[in-house]
Parts: structure tokens; C-alpha cells; sequence
């Protein structure tokens, strides 16, 4: 149950769990409260535990700079921690920060990693399990890794072979593909899922954590929160501290993932997340619209789906290399 939020006091006292009150007032997604604190953290630590309103704008700037000439940060961790202390002022403490003038990490276009089909067939044919099942939507449906764990029965719609992704990165909902060769399996998963929630309500454990809603103990009901990818075992809840079964963890998905890419032989820099590059490459590939794909992957900017086209070279088509002039 790694992504629910941890308990804080009622009233919060101390300085950091008043700031996680704040951040929940604000509605921030989990992730982003605790990417936050940890840095907040990290800043007030560099400064030796002096108190925020006592700093400004020039030991944000030493903070940043240090960040990226004493311990080699890259550009979007160096993002997030800038986002994380100008949150901390401008909102929180709601102070004026001075123009900062940090030494910025410098970033060098990288193109993502992908498998081939056959790579990312040879890979999921080495799966077994839910962890398969994971993977398999990663690539047949574009998801994240934390997509594919926190997906929910309420989210399949086999009729239209579409998949909504709610619990998503920056909270954007969208619709991707169900490809029609898991339906099979995903039906036998949700019935697993769903005797496996019949015998947590014999045993009394039968309450579903609900987003909005906390729980949901009505059986009916609350079939359609069930998670897909349902964890072994229960745990205690952190916010209701109430013992429930979560998820399938991620670590889980990511250990089984490299697994099988080692034992597969794939020699390349590859992860869960190489499935859902390879998911948009190969449709560019297969003649897809770049806004299409845009839709799809969930992306805010064009600009960002637009990588895939210098994955496969679509940008240079009709080129022939200087070497095959001769043959």
C-alpha cells in the first residue's frame, strides 16, 4: 500500500505535518506530497535545520546549485525539487521569493528505449502469472507500470474494448485500447479478483479502499473498485487503519519484468516502462496518427509524443544510406 497517505495528527502541529495537511487541502496527488516533503526536508537539512521564513532566495539558489555540482542531479530532479521550494514559500509560508539565479542542470535529448515486437513478445512469453497480465497491458494498451497495478474492474469495458485510466499521473483521465487477445485472461483475472473479495468478506476483511469515498462495504456495490491485480495479502490501512487488501505492489511488476528481460536475452537498458515507448512506436509504425497516439499515452504537449517519430526514423523517410548506393 506504498501510495496512500500516511496519518497525520488532528490539528497537526509540527512543521511538516501541518505542511501535509496544506498540501491535502490543496487536493495534490500523493506522489507529489511526498516528493515534496522529501525535498522541502533535503532544503531545511543543507541548511542546518535553520527554520524557512529565516532563508530566502540565496540559499534557495546555493541549495539548487548544490544539487546539481556536489550531487549530479538530472534536469527533472532538479525541477521537482525548484516546484517543491517555491510551493513551500509562495504558498505555504505565502512569501515573495527574489529572482533566482541557480546553476541549472543541463539536459541532452535521449531517445527512449524499445523493444521490437518480436523483443516484447519473446519478453511477456517468458511471464507468467498477474505480473504477465501487468505487462502485457503495458504493451498492449500503453499503460505505466503504477497504471497497470492500481487498475480497477469499474475501468475494463469489454464490450468496447476500451480501457479508462483514471488513477493517473498529474490525475488526467483517459481512454486507450483493450487489446481483444487479453480479454480471455482479464475476464478470469476479475473472477479471481472477485472470489478472493467473497472470501475477505467471509473472513470480515470485505471493505474496498475507494478514492472520494474511503471504503465501500455494500458487496454489490463495491465489486467494481476492485482492483484487477488484487495484493496476497491484506494490510492495515494507513489512512482508515483498517485491514483491507490493496493492490498488487509495483516493485512486484518491475522485479518480474527484468526477470524476464534478462532471461530473454534483450541487451538493452530496458524496464516496465520500455512497454509503453514500444506501445507507441509500433503504432506510429503501423501508420497511427501522432495525435492520435497523443490521446492514447495520456501527453498534455504534441512535443512530447513527437519523440517517437525519431525513434523510428519516421522524420527521415525515403533517406538511403551513402553504403547502399553501390548494392
Amino acid at each position: 500500500m506504498e501510495y496512500l497517505p500516511r496519518s497525520i495528527p488532528a490539528p497537526p502541529v509540527r512543521f511538516m505535518d501541518r505542511l501535509r495537511a496544506f498540501m491535502r487541502a490543496k487536493r495534490l496527488a500523493y506522489r507529489t506530497e511526498d516528493s515534496y516533503c522529501h525535498w522541502i526536508r533535503d532544503f531545511i537539512r543543507f541548511h542546518g535545520m535553520q527554520r524557512p521564513e529565516c532563508l530566502g532566495a540565496t540559499q534557495i539558489d546555493q541549495w539548487l546549485s548544490h544539487l546539481v555540482c556536489d550531487r549530479s542531479v538530472s534536469v527533472n530532479t532538479q525541477k521537482i525539487a525548484l516546484n517543491a521550494v517555491v510551493f513551500l514559500y509562495r504558498q505555504f509560508l505565502r512569501l515573495d521569493i527574489e529572482p533566482l539565479q541557480f546553476s541549472r542542470a543541463k539536459k541532452g535529448r535521449k531517445l527512449p528505449e524499445v523493444f521490437s515486437h518480436e523483443e516484447a513478445t519473446r519478453v511477456l512469453s517468458l511471464m507468467s502469472g498477474p505480473a504477465s497480465l501487468a505487462a502485457s497491458l503495458m504493451y498492449g494498451s500503453g499503460l505505466r507500470v503504477m497504471e497497470a497495478a492500481r487498475l480497477r474492474v469499474r475501468d475494463l469495458d469489454f464490450d468496447r474494448r476500451s480501457l479508462i485510466v483514471r488513477e493517473s499521473k498529474g490525475e488526467k483521465w483517459r481512454n486507450t485500447l483493450l487489446p481483444e487477445s487479453l480479454l480471455a485472461s482479464l475476464k478470469s483475472q476479475v473472477e479471481m479478483a472477485t472470489a478472493l473479495y467473497r472470501r475477505d468478506l467471509e473472513e470480515g476483511f470485505g471493505t474496498i479502499y475507494a478514492p472520494g469515498r474511503r471504503s465501500s462495504s455494500d458487496p454489490d456495490s463495491a465489486i467494481e473498485w476492485l482492483y484487477v491485480f488484487p495484493a496476497q495479502n491484506r494490510a492495515l490501512c494507513p489512512i482508515t487503519q483498517v485491514v483491507r487488501r490493496h493492490h498488487m505492489r509495483e516493485q512486484q511488476i518491475r522485479r518480474a519484468v527484468r526477470r524476464a528481460i534478462k532471461q530473454a536475452g534483450v541487451a538493452k537498458l530496458a524496464s516496465c516502462h520500455t512497454f509503453r515507448h514500444s506501445f507507441a512506436t509500433n503504432l506510429l509504425a503501423a501508420g497511427t496518427s501522432i495525435r492520435d497516439i497523443q490521446e492514447l499515452l495520456g501527453h498534455r504537449d504534441v512535443s512530447t509524443t513527437m519523440i517517437y517519430t525519431h525513434v523510428i526514423g519516421k522524420h527521415k523517410d525515403g533517406a538511403i544510406s551513402p553504403l547502399d548506393y553501390l548494392r
